[in-house]
This record gives structure tokens, C-alpha cells and sequence, in this order.
């Protein structure tokens, strides 16, 4: 049976989280905070959760463990209150209600726990003309004008996987939200509902571009702004090979280099005249042509010119850097990424595979006292 957190695996040790199983920001949310050192229990659900990946893969139960137990049924509620009574935080990511018709809503458990921060992970919100609405990602990227900015403006917006918006805007706020509402818990003895919406947190990301849209800096259309693809130094370039090379050197001694290294810097000297944007990244392009990604990889290796190959999923865990911080490890027979950020005096690790639904029963219900759960683990 997992145990719970040693003191070394992380600031978070001693926070008692109960995760009401749901899939996408919420699972993650719950896993940075375990990363962080955090027991996190896992109520699961018979029969897994509809787009769910084999458990045995699925890295957002890392560091977890898990209780199987139906909210359906007499007994499963009443189980969960048990578990909320003796946490510091709760997450839930159900449609606005469901949590408060299954009797596991913030009434009840803060009744049982007023110091319970009570976290709540949806894409509309709480409140709002489509709270109750079913969406994705792409849908609350859609809806906030973020997915408008990415891609090329000859073509449909690009989807960025579900990183921008159910992590990026959903489970970082839901963690910087529980957080500071535990800190706040700790200081005055008053838990509280933590409402952290997808469009919420995409909005947010987007500050500095609706300060410079303000400003007449940034256009309100995509690939003609600095930061956006429309700018020819700071994009992807095709290589001769079918790879492709990252370029960013915004600044102008960055540039220099970049120009000089790759031999356009006779041809180019203003690189703010706008006018030519389109013959200076035409140019570039041809460049890039010239080489392969491993050719202009050592090109420009050891300089400051700002340029890095694009590289796989696969590749990533192997590029000499990544591979000298441990930015990727190997755990349960699957390369992962580690946990981050990291810590001088309460270093965090993966300390544990995914959890398997119901595994950890009998532990979770003598560590926390809660013998309601039963003593017969699941596999």
C-alpha cells in the first residue's frame, strides 16, 4: 500500500487534499499540488470516468492515491464528508450542481469543516448564461478572443492541444486559488469556495496583449504582431530535412548575432522597417532551407543569437540540457515529466505511479481515520 508524504517530498506535506475524480484540468490540478508533497486522495467513480486513459498511464493520478467510492449511492456521500472533515482543500469539477445534488457540495462540507477550502474547476464558471452549458478547451479559448491570436492569419486559428486553456487558464488558477485560500484558512480559521473558470483564467493570460491592444500596439487580428507569428524573427522556419528551427532574437544584439550567423545581415540592416517584414522573412526562410535542423542546430549552438530546434515529445527528454537538470525522469517504466518548480529545503520528486481507482482504500482509511471506507483495497 502507498503511504503518505515523507517531510522530504515536498512544501506541501502535511496538506490533506480530497480530489473528487472528474478528467482534464482538475486531475492535473490535483497532481501539481500532490507533486508539491500534498496526500492526495482520489475519490474514484465505478467504472472510471468517460474519456479517461488507461489508469495505468494516465501521469495526472501520479503522486496520488486512490478511494473507489459511488456518489450515487446511500453510503458514498456521507463517506466523502467523512474525507472533507478531516482535509484542508477539496477539488470538484463537475457542472455547476451536480456536486450540490449529490450532497457533497460546499454547504454541507463546510458545515463538517469551516476551515475546508472548497475548489471548483469549470470552464464557464459558476454563474453566467452558459454555466451550465457542456464545453471543452477549445471552446473557452474561443469565447475569450485568446484562441483568435494563434496561428497564421491565412488559416483557422491553431489549436494548442488543451495547454492554454485547461492548464494554463484552469489548473494553475485553481492551484494558486486553493493556495491562497488556504493561507487565508490558516490565518483566520475561514475556509471558503475557491470559483476557478477556464474563460477566467484564459482571459488573465491574455493581460499584456489587451495592454498593448489599448496601447495601438497590437493589432486585434493574427500573425501581424510581434509575439504572434507576424513578426519574421520571432517564428518557425522549415530545414532542408523536414525539421524545423524556433527563432526569437527580439533584441537588437540578439538579432545581430542571429543575421550574422545565419548570413542575411548584409541584406537586412533595419529589421524594424516594416515594409520589408515580408522580403526579410522570405529571406529567412531560404536560409533555413539550406540546412538540415542538426546543421543549423550547431550553427548556431553556444551563441546568443536566440535560434533552437524544434523538438519532438520524444526528443525532448534527450537534449543535452533537459537531460543535464533532470527536467524529464523515468518512473513505474514511463518518462515523464518531473515536478516543477523546484525547492531548495523541500525538494519534490515522483514518488508514486498512477494510482490505481480504489487501490489505496484500506491505507486512506487508517491514515485518515476514516473507517467508513472499509478495510478491503481494490485492485
Amino acid at each position: 500500500m502507498a503511504k503518505g508524504p515523507r517531510p522530504e517530498h515536498g512544501p506541501l506535506t502535511g496538506v490533506r487534499v480530497v480530489e473528487l475524480a472528474g478528467i482534464g484540468p482538475g486531475p492535473f490540478a490535483a497532481m501539481l499540488l500532490a507533486d508539491l508533497g500534498a496526500d492526495v486522495v482520489r475519490v474514484d467513480r465505478p467504472g472510471g470516468a468517460g474519456l479517461g486513459i488507461d489508469p495505468a498511464y494516465d501521469l495526472t493520478n501520479r503522486n496520488k492515491r486512490s478511494v473507489l467510492l459511488d456518489l450515487k449511492s446511500d453510503e458514498g456521500p456521507a463517506r466523502v464528508l467523512d474525507l472533507a472533515e478531516r482535509a484542508d482543500i477539496l477539488i470538484e469539477g463537475y457542472r455547476p450542481g451536480v456536486a450540490e445534488r449529490l450532497g457533497v457540495g460546499p454547504e454541507p462540507c463546510l458545515a463538517r469543516n469551516p476551515q475546508l477550502v472548497y475548489g471548483r474547476m469549470t470552464g464557464w464558471g459558476q454563474d453566467g448564461p452558459l454555466a451550465e452549458r457542456a464545453g471543452h478547451d477549445i471552446a473557452y479559448l474561443a469565447l475569450t478572443g485568446t484562441l483568435s491570436m494563434i496561428g497564421r492569419p491565412d488559416e483557422p486559428p491553431t489549436v494548442p492541444a488543451n495547454l492554454v486553456g485547461d492548464y494554463a487558464g484552469g489548473s494553475l488558477y485553481l492551484v494558486v486559488g486553493v493556495l491562497a485560500a488556504l493561507q487565508h484558512a490558516r490565518a483566520h480559521g475561514e475556509g471558503q469556495v475557491v470559483d476557478a473558470a477556464i474563460v477566467d483564467g484564459a482571459a488573465h493570460l491574455a493581460s499584456m496583449i489587451h495592454g498593448m491592444l489599448a496601447a495601438g500596439s497590437w493589432q486585434d487580428r493574427r500573425g501581424a504582431n510581434l509575439l504572434d507569428g507576424g513578426c519574421p524573427f520571432y517564428g518557425t522556419y522549415a530545414t532542408s530535412d523536414g525539421g524545423h528551427m524556433a527563432v526569437g532574437p527580439l533584441e537588437g544584439r540578439f538579432y545581430a548575432e542571429f543575421a550574422g550567423l545565419l548570413g542575411i545581415a548584409d541584406e537586412f540592416p533595419d529589421r524594424w522597417d516594416l515594409a520589408r517584414w515580408d522580403e526579410l522573412r522570405a529571406a529567412v526562410t531560404e536560409r533555413f532551407l539550406t540546412r538540415t535542423r542538426a546543421e543549423w542546430t550547431e550553427v548556431f549552438a553556444g551563441t546568443d543569437a536566440c535560434v533552437a530546434p524544434v523538438l519532438s515529445l520524444t526528443e525532448a527528454p534527450h537534449h543535452p540540457h533537459l537531460a543535464a537538470r533532470s527536467t524529464f525522469v523515468e518512473h513505474s517504466g514511463i518518462t515523464q515529466p518531473a515536478p516543477a518548480p523546484r525547492f531548495s529545503a523541500t525538494p519534490v520528486s515522483v514518488r508514486g505511479g498512477p494510482a490505481r481507482p480504489g487501490a489505496d482504500t484500506a491505507a486512506v482509511a487508517a491514515d485518515w481515520d476514516v473507517p467508513g471506507l472499509g478495510p478491503t483495497s481494490h485492485d
